[in-house]
This record gives C-alpha cells, sequence and structure tokens, in this order.
C-alpha cells in the first residue's frame, strides 16, 4: 500500500497543497521551500498513530505546538488540515482515505483539539467526527479515532501502515560515538543512534542477507572494501567490521569508528532500504556521498523498490541525483516559495515549460534544478 495523494491546509510553509504521490518520489526545491516539512506532515500521521509515546497531544507538543505548526500565511482560517489517501498499487482507485483537522483553546490550556477526524473506506464514509458522542464529552476531541485500539477497529490497516512508516537520516558521529551522547534517543532512532542494536536484533539469516547486499552494493563505492559482517567484541556488543584492501596480502580490518562518513551513511540508506515495505521517507540521502554513487541511487532505490515494495519519498538539492534519465517528470514534485501565498507544490509533469525541456531531451536536473535557484545568488560575496 502506498500515500496516492496528500492534500495540506495551512500545514508549515503550505498554505493550500493537494498533489498526486507514486511508488518513488522526488522532492526538490530550493533552501527554506518546505521538502523537510513535507515529509513531516506524514511522520506526524505516524506519531498519532504509533502505539507507544504516540496521539495527537503529543504529536503536537513534539514540534513545539499549533504554533510552530500552523502556516504563518493562514490568515483568519484555524485549521491545520491534512487528508491522504492510500491504494493498493499507484494508478489504483483509494482503498482508504484520512483526513484530520486541528485546532486550538483559545484560552485556558491551549491544547491542540479535533476541529474534524474523518475516515473513508473507498468511497464509503465510516467516520464523520465531531459526533454525538463527541458533543456530550468535548475532552474526547483531543484524542483521535485513529490513535484508539479501541476506537480504530474499522480502519485499523491505516494506522497499522503509518505507524511503520520509516524516517531515516543517519548521523555518521552518533554511530560512531553512540555513549558520547547522552539522554533518551528519539522515538524511531531516526538518526541512527541505536543503529547496530536494529542489526543486532535483526535475525541472523536476515542480517546476513541484508549485509551481503550491501557488500556488493559498497564495493562499487569503495573498491578496497570486502567481506562485510556483524561481530561482536569482548563485551557482547554489535559492531559492523570489513577487510580493506591495501599493500599486504591479507588487507587490514576495520570496523564502523573507521569507515569514512560516505560509507557509513550509504550502509545506513542501504540497510533502510531493505529494512521496511511500507513508506520510508529519506532526506538529502546524497549527504557525503561522491557523485559517481550518487548518480547510482535513484536506480538503486528502484531496484530495491522491487523486492521490498516500499514506497520511498526523498528530499535533494543533488543535480547529480537527478540527472538520472530514468527519473520521469511524473516522479518529482517541484516546491517553489510564493511570498504571502506559503510554497506551491506541483508536479513537474504538469509544468508546459519543463515538459518540453524534458521532451527535447534534458534531464530532471537540467530542466528542473535552475528553478530552485536563488534569484540573487550571484550577489553572495566572502569579501568585498
Amino acid at each position: 500500500m502506498i500515500v496516492s495523494r496528500i492534500a495540506l491546509k495551512n500545514w508549515r510553509n503550505f498554505l493550500n497543497v493537494d498533489v498526486p504521490l507514486g511508488q518513488r518520489v522526488f522532492l526538490v526545491g530550493p533552501n527554506a521551500s518546505g521538502k523537510s516539512n513535507f515529509m513531516d506532515a506524514l511522520r506526524f500521521l505516524r506519531d498519532i498513530a504509533k502505539p507507544k509515546g504516540g496521539g495527537l497531544k503529543q504529536a503536537v507538543e513534539d514540534r513545539n505546538g499549533i504554533s510552530k505548526i500552523r502556516c504563518l500565511a493562514a490568515g483568519r482560517h484555524p485549521n491545520i488540515e491534512i487528508e491522504i489517501e492510500l491504494s493498493n498499487s499507484p494508478g489504483k482507485p483509494a482503498s482508504w482515505k484520512y483526513a484530520i483537522g486541528i485546532k486550538q483553546e483559545s484560552r485556558g490550556a491551549r491544547q491542540p483539539y479535533l476541529a474534524y477526524e474523518r475516515v473513508w473506506r473507498g468511497t464509503e464514509k465510516i467516520l464523520a467526527r465531531p459526533g454525538p458522542e463527541d458533543d456530550k464529552d468535548k475532552m474526547r476531541l483531543t484524542q483521535t479515532h485513529l490513535e484508539q485500539i479501541n476506537a480504530n477497529a474499522d480502519f485499523r490497516e491505516i494506522a497499522k501502515f503509518l505507524e511503520s512508516a520509516l524516517y531515516f537520516h543517519i548521523i555518521p558521529q552518533l554511530l560512531r560515538y553512540p555513549h558520547a551522547f547522552s539522554g533518551p534517543g528519539l522515538p524511531g532512532d531516526p538518526f541512527g543512534l541505536n543503529f547496530l542494536e536494529r542489526v543486532a536484533k535483526t535475525p541472523p539469516k536476515t542480517r546476513r542477507a541484508r549485509l551481503r547486499k550491501i557488500e556488493a552494493a559498497l564495493r562499487l563505492a569503495v573498491p578496497q572494501m570486502k567481506e562485510l559482517a556483524d561481530v561482536q567484541d569482548e563485551t557482547g556488543a554489535t559492531h559492523l567490521e570489513a577487510v580493506y584492501e591495501h599493500w599486504r596480502a591479507r588487507g587490514a580490518k576495520q570496523r564502523e569508528d573507521q569507515f569514512s562518513d560516505g560509507t557509513l551513511r550509504l550502509l545506513g540508506l542501504l540497510w533502510a532500504l531493505q529494512e521496511s515495505n511500507a513508506l520510508m521517507l529519506l532526506e538529502e540521502p546524497e549527504l557525503s556521498l561522491n557523485s559517481a554513487i550518487i548518480r547510482k541511487l535513484p536506480a538503486l532505490v528502484h531496484r530495491l523498490q522491487r523486492y521490498t515494495g516500499s514506497q520511498v519519498i526523498l528530499s535533494t538539492h543533488s543535480a547529480d541525483l537527478v540527472s538520472d534519465k530514468g527519473i520521469g517528470p511524473e516522479e518529482v514534485l517541484l516546491l517553489e516559495p510564493t511570498g504571502q501565498k506559503g510554497t506551491k507544490v506541483e508536479p513537474v509533469l504538469h509544468i508546459e515549460e519543463v515538459k518540453r525541456l524534458l521532451e527535447s531531451g534534458l534531464s530532471i536536473a537540467e530542466a528542473v534544478l535552475p528553478r530552485t535557484n536563488p534569484p540573487q545568488a550571484e550577489q553572495l560575496h566572502l569579501f568585498q
């Protein structure tokens, strides 16, 4: 199942957005246009649906309150609204639709509450809140039915899909030096602090199969690397270890704290792409990678999707990444800030000027990325 459509109103950068989504989606746009915030709308629904530490109130608190989520261009319209459609595959009719509107109390604790919550199974509406019970007890509107097991039985498939969504943006320093970062980790471990624990908890047969695939891919990026494996130290802690070939016949073994930033990020990305068969959100996966490797990422994502069936939505600034001629215009969403009207999100397929450029043989990078350049970038100088 995939998110085949998303509509946003008054969500962060977006005053009013309604776009289709496919199996693979590339978000491109200028800095601060809202690429991360677009993906965060899906993370927000995931955070509501997840069974541990989830719920509407917590999801809003984790984002510092309604005032930080609500679009600055919203004007007098108070609702923050998110609507998604779920389909079994691209191009198929929606199996489910979930819509939520959120407000904030005008006085008192100013906690978030539901303006509405609606669910459709196919074309049949099976939930419409507020209902009579909500009218009797307004406190019920501080919780969604999505987050309540005793209330979401008729549409639990939506909750299960959303809670399985994976956001992964590995930070190499966390993986190298996990003990240097004290305090509780973030739910879902999005930055890889406990990545090695995730590897260790994977069943041995699955773990070895994934590491073999990663080794084969990494050898293209790091030709001197071979024999990637998981090992345990004297305390029982799990590490990743590889042999690096050099002038000695047998090479030298290195563990993850000696891997380069690019190797660690690529390793984490390749693991994540094999780990999930649901929705995966990848933020700028090209960071720290060699341009030759970045150009292979779209094909690599596509190849692994064929095995997992996952939906991948990724943001990027990289011309190398979107230079792949295999990326179709229907897979690319262009984000363009419009001042007081918020950021516009438009499928590249619907932009006539870009379509003409693509039809003339240009790549997405050549046809689309010039539209994301700051208009006065040439005026930036370190020294006058």
